[in-house]
C-alpha cells in the first residue's frame, strides 16, 4: 500500500501497525492471534517461561477481580453505597457497564475468601496487588469500602485498579501497587476505549483522574484519557503520540493542577509534541464542570484551548512580580522556553510585543535575551530523544523516474543490467532508490526472486515505504519500454550532472594549488557535452 497524502507505505503488516497504532511486530502477533496461527518462538529459559506464566495468571486473576467488584456493585447489598455515590456523580448505568465500575465490600477478607474458594492462591493474590501483607504476618484485602475503577492497558486487559473512598478515610484514591503487569508511568486510563475517537479528532484531551475521564467520556466526548492522577511521563507522552499529534491538557484549575500542567509541558517539549491547555473556569475540575454545565459547554472550552506558549506566558505573568526589575527578569527567564518553541515568527513577535507592553521592557531587550537563550548548549541526551517529524522532499522528475524504474525492475529484474550500465547503483541520484535497487541486484545475483518479506528485512523503513510507492507508480498508460527509456535518460542526466560537479570542483582545486588541472577540465567538458545531448 501507499498513501499519497502522508507518504506512508509498506506491506499489509505495516498497514495494520499504522491502523492499530502498534509496532510492526505487534501487528504480526495481533493478526496471528485473530487467525489462530501459532507464531514460531525461540526456546525460552525456565525463568522466562515461569515469568510468562505468572503474567498470564495475574491478568486472569485481575479480570476475575474486575467481575467480582462489578457484581458487588450491581447485584449485592454490599454495593448500595457505591450505587448511591455514582448516582450522586451523574454516572449512568450505561457508563458503569462501559467501564465495568465496581465496589469493594468494607471487609478485610471478603475478596480473599471468595477467591480462595475458587482455587486462587494467597500468593497470587498478593502478586496481583489485591492483598496486602501485614507486618505482623498474614494478609488482608487491599481495597475496602471503595468504588472500584478497573485500569486497563491499551489492549483492554485489566492490569490494576483505582479505588476511591466514599466515606471518611485516607488516602482518597488508592491504586494497585506496581506489579508484573502494572506500571503507572506507562499507562493511561481509558485509552483502550478512546483511541479510535482520538485518531478521528486528531487530538486527545488529557485529564488527571479516573472520574474526570469517566465523566467526560460518559458525556459523549470520547477522545479523553487520564494520567492516573500522577505526574505526566515521557512514556505516556510517546504512547499518546501514536494516536494523535496534539495533546490538550485539562488538569484541575487549582494551583496544584496548574503546576502539574507546567511540569507536563516540559515533558511535551522534550518529546517534540504539540500541546494546548484547556482552562476550566472557576477552579473546577473537568468532572464537576461537565456535571454542572454539560457536554456542549465543555466542547466550547476545547475550542478556546490556549497554545502552550500563551499558557506559560499567562502563568508567568500571573505568578510573577512585574513591578520590580528583579521580578521582571524572573518572568522573562520563565517565558523564554515558550518563546523559543513558538510555531512561527509571527506568533513569537506577537508574544514579545505583549510582554513588552505589560512589563514595560523594550522589545529589543526581550529579543536579545531570547537570542542568548537560543545560543545555550542543548543537552545531547535530550536532543537525541526529541521527536522530529519527517520532512519529505518535494517530488521531482528524477525521483519519479527512479520509482518507475524500480517498479519495472521489480517485475522484470532483467532491466537491471541495462540500468546499471547507464547509472551505477552506488552513485544513484536518490539514495533511497539506490538502496532498493542494490537489494534487487543482490537478489538477482543470489538467483532469488524479490519479495515483500525479504525486502522488509533488508531495507530501511524509509526505503521500504518508497518501494511501496514505487510499486503503485502510474506510468499514465504509456508503453513500458518507452517509459523506461525516458526515465533512464532522466536518471543518466542527473548522474552526469553530479559527475560534472565533481570534476569541475576538482579542476578548480588543482588550479588553485598550481597543479595540472587540464585532464579534469577536459573530463568535465566531455560530461557537459553528453548532458547537452541528452
Amino acid at each position: 500500500f501507499y498513501c499519497f497524502g502522508c507518504h506512508a507505505g509498506g506491506n499489509v503488516f505495516k498497514f495494520l501497525s499504522l491502523i492499530e497504532s502498534v509496532s510492526y511486530f505487534e501487528a504480526i502477533k495481533l493478526q496471528a492471534e485473530r487467525l489462530g496461527i501459532p507464531l514460531p518462538e525461540r526456546e525460552k529459559t525456565e525463568e522466562e517461561q515461569a515469568r510468562d506464566q505468572k503474567r498470564s495468571d495475574i491478568l486472569k486473576v485481575l479480570e476475575m477481580a474486575r467481575d467480582f467488584f462489578h457484581n458487588c456493585l450491581v447485584q449485592t447489598s454490599y454495593g448500595a453505597p457505591g450505587r448511591s455515590y455514582f448516582a450522586s456523580r451523574n454516572i449512568t448505568t450505561a457508563t458503569i457497564e462501559e467501564f465495568k465500575l465496581g465496589f469493594s465490600p468494607n471487609s478485610y477478607d471478603k475478596l480473599k475468601a471468595a477467591f480462595e474458594k475458587r482455587g486462587v492462591s494467597e500468593r497470587l493474590l498478593v502478586e496481583s496487588g489485591l492483598l496486602t501483607v501485614r507486618s505482623s504476618g498474614g494478609t488482608y484485602d487491599r481495597f475496602r469500602g471503595r468504588v472500584m475503577i478497573p485500569i486497563t492497558d491499551e489492549r483492554g486487559r485489566v492490569v490494576g485498579f483505582g479505588g476511591r473512598v466514599i466515606a471518611e478515610g485516607e488516602p482518597k484514591y488508592l491504586n494497585s501497587p506496581e506489579t508484573l503487569v502494572f506500571n503507572k508511568r506507562k499507562l493511561l486510563f481509558g485509552l483502550d476505549r478512546s483511541k479510535k475517537a482520538i485518531r478521528q479528532a486528531g487530538h486527545v484531551i488529557l485529564v488527571e483522574g479516573y472520574m474526570d475521564a469517566i465523566s467526560v467520556f460518559g458525556a459523549g466526548i470520547e477522545n479523553v484519557a487520564a494520567s492516573l492522577g500522577t505526574a505526566f511521563t515521557l512514556e505516556q507522552c510517546r504512547l499518546l503520540l501514536r494516536y494523535a499529534g496534539e495533546i490538550y491538557f485539562c488538569y484541575d484549575s487549582d494551583e496544584a493542577g496548574q503546576k502539574a500542567t507546567l511540569r507536563a509541558l516540559s515533558i511535551i517539549r522534550e518529546a517534540g509534541a504539540r500541546a494546548r491547555v484547556l482552562i476550566v473556569p472557576d477552579g473546577k475540575d473537568p468532572d464537576e464542570f461537565v456535571r454542572r454545565h454539560g457536554a456542549e459547554a465543555f466542547r466550547s472550552l476545547t475550542q478556546k484551548a490556549l497554545p502552550l506558549a500563551e499558557y506559560q506566558i499567562q502563568y508567568a505573568l500571573r505568578h510573577g512580580e512585574s513591578r520590580t526589575m528583579e521580578g521582571k527578569a524572573r518572568i522573562l527567564q520563565a517565558v523564554l522556553p515558550a518563546l523559543k518553541e513558538c510555531a512561527s515568527t509571527v506568533e513569537q513577535s506577537g508574544y514579545i510585543a505583549q510582554l513588552s507592553r505589560i512589563m514595560g521592557i523594550e522589545e529589543g531587550i526581550i529579543r536579545q535575551e531570547l537570542s542568548h537563550y537560543r545560543s545555550l548548549p542543548v543537552d545531547d541526551l535530550q536532543s537525541s530523544r526529541t521527536f522530529r517529524p519527517e520532512v519529505r522532499q518535494v517530488d521531482n522528475a528524477v525521483r519519479r523516474a527512479g520509482r518507475i524504474v524500480i517498479r519495472l525492475a521489480w517485475d522484470d529484474p532483467g532491466v537491471l543490467d541495462d540500468l546499471t550500465e547507464q547509472v551505477p547503483l552506488a552513485s544513484f541520484p536518490d539514495a533511497l532508490h539506490g538502496e532498493i535497487l542494490r537489494y534487487l541486484e543482490q537478489r538477482v545475483e543470489a538467483g532469488e526472486t524479490a519479495d515483500d518479506a525479504s525486502a522488509l528485512a533488508v531495507l530501511s523503513e524509509e526505503a521500504a515505504g518508497e518501494l511501496s510507492r514505487a510499486r503503485v507508480e502510474d506510468c499514465g498508460g504509456a508503453d513500458d519500454a518507452t517509459v523506461y527509456d525516458d526515465c533512464v535518460r532522466v536518471l543518466r542526466k542527473a548522474y552526469l550532472a553530479m559527475l560534472y560537479e565533481q570534476h569541475r570542483i576538482r579542476a578548480d582545486a588543482l588550479q588553485k594549488e598550481g597543479k595540472d588541472f587540464l585532464q579534469e577540465l577536459e573530463e568535465s567538458q566531455r560530461i557537459k557535452k553528453e548532458m547537452d545531448a541528452l
